[in-house]
């Protein structure tokens, strides 16, 4: 298929994506190809909007771009020398191909553009990020981006989770699937969940697991996952603790492991008043499935338990990543740079421990197993508040001990926890974990 019949379809992607009750648009293209895709946008709309207004503070300098211009300017689209803040603002400056920083122009160009209220769609993907979903100096602040062809990882970065709004992706004259590579990357989709719902009519609390939970110094954080546990149907769960705690009615609580344990959680609360021998009761004299979380990241025993195991699934946000990442030789790693890189530092580590499931908590998280990613894109800032992380354990440790194998139970306590937090209707800075958990109850 030639360039010209691709950009055709690229450019009636971008027209589904126009608002209908808009008045008036700006289109912002650049010098190349996907400026072309804005300047065979504004041709195609010319008609059917009481404005359309093109922008090209580069010129066009791609044979395509030139080729657009000549279409555009023979059907009589407006060209401005400015921009102007219109109903709807289309950035077709540059694409997924940017690899080197914006200059000033365009920076200022980008700051003056996201100042407008403007509703906002990117062409293929907003300008100011990189091929890695990284943002240099400033980017383009959609509410829609409109990718071509196939969904690129830069979209998926936490970093561009505030720049990309919501991803569409549009075909460019076949089926997208002829535009995917072969890849280990995959996008999850509510449909992946898979809810332990009840079927049997004959059963009783022992058909659905026994999970044990491992209380430490701050005990409330394992008892919020012992509740999260219950709730996303563990038959049995128990509280383990070094001293006894008053737990809620439904929960138990002893200071060894059950004797028909399922399943372990460990970390969250842990403290490190807990020495090797001690942890090494619950985490390697046993074949049981073993999440593990929070502060045990810290504790020089992880890097036997991982060289010995391989029923793990692990749950770091990025700072308990970097420490991960340092105690099993991998070196130190800065938050920073982890974020710069989610993708690669979640796949190097993946590919050394390729039988464990990593979880790496995010604005998207990432789940790795057998040198597969898998894209968990619906976390939202509702979640970032003390405890959200303890329910997430105790979700997965409740699928674990129900009986799912180690990537299933992590995708669908994954989505389970993202799900009802974008459910919950209250102000975003308002969440509890007693509210996550009742919403998980209602998916």
């Amino acid at each position: 298929m030639s360039e010209d019949l691709l950009m055709e379809h690229a450019a009636l992607g971008l027209q589904k994506a126009l608002p209908k009750k808009a008045k008036s648009i700006l289109i912002v293209s650049g010098p190349g190809n996907n400026g072309a895709d804005g300047i065979a946008l504004a041709r195609l709309i010319q008609t059917i909007y009481e404005r359309v207004v093109l922008f090209l503070p580069y010129g066009a300098k791609s044979k395509m771009a030139q080729l657009q211009l000549k279409r555009a300017q023979s059907v009589g689209v407006e060209i401005l020398e400015k921009p102007f803040e219109a109903d709807v603002v289309v950035d077709a400056l540059f694409g997924s191909g940017l690899s080197k920083p914006l200059d000033k122009k365009a920076i200022s160009l980008i700051e003056i553009l996201n100042t407008y209220e403007s509703y906002k769609i990117a062409c293929d993907i907003p300008t100011g990020l990189d091929i890695l979903g990284n943002v240099q100096n400033t980017a383009f602040i959609a509410d829609k981006t409109i990718t071509m062809g196939a969904r690129k990882n830069a979209l998926y970065t936490d970093i561009a989770k505030d720049y990309v709004g919501d991803i569409i992706c549009v075909d460019l004259g076949v089926h997208h699937h002829l535009y995917e590579d072969q890849t280990d990357t995959f996008l999850l989709e509510k449909t992946d969940l898979k809810l332990p719902i009840r079927y049997d009519k004959n059963c009783h609390k022992g058909h659905f697991g026994h999970l044990n939970v491992i209380a430490g110094k701050k005990a409330g954080a394992g008892i919020i996952a012992a509740e999260a546990a219950y709730a996303f149907g563990a038959g049995l769960v128990t509280v383990v603790e070094n001293e006894p705690y008053s737990v809620p009615y439904e929960l138990m609580n002893s200071t060894t492991l059950s004797d028909n344990v399922t399943a372990i959680c460990i970390g969250m609360g842990l403290g490190n008043q807990f020495d090797n021998t001690y942890l090494s009761n619950f985490l390697m004299h046993h074949d049981l499935p073993v999440l593990i979380d929070a502060d045990l990241f810290y504790h020089d025993i992880l890097k036997e338990v991982l060289l010995t195991k391989k029923n793990l699934i692990l749950t770091p946000h990025p700072k308990e990543f970097a420490s991960l990442l340092k105690i099993t030789g991998f070196g130190d790693i800065s938050v920073k740079d982890i974020q710069a890189d989610r993708f690669g530092w979640a796949k190097r580590f993946g590919d050394q421990y390729p039988d464990l499931v990593l979880v790496l908590k995010g604005a998207n998280t990432l789940i790795v197993h057998q040198k597969k990613t898998y894209i968990q894109p619906f976390g939202s800032n509702v979640l970032s508040k003390g405890g959200s992380g303890d329910v997430l354990g105790g979700l997965i440790a409740s699928l674990l001990a129900q009986g799912y194998s180690l990537l299933d139970a992590a995708i669908s306590g994954s989505i389970a926890h993202a799900l009802s937090a974008k459910n919950f209707r209250k102000n975003n800075y308002a969440l509890r974990p007693q509210e996550l958990i009742e919403g998980v109850k209602c998916l």
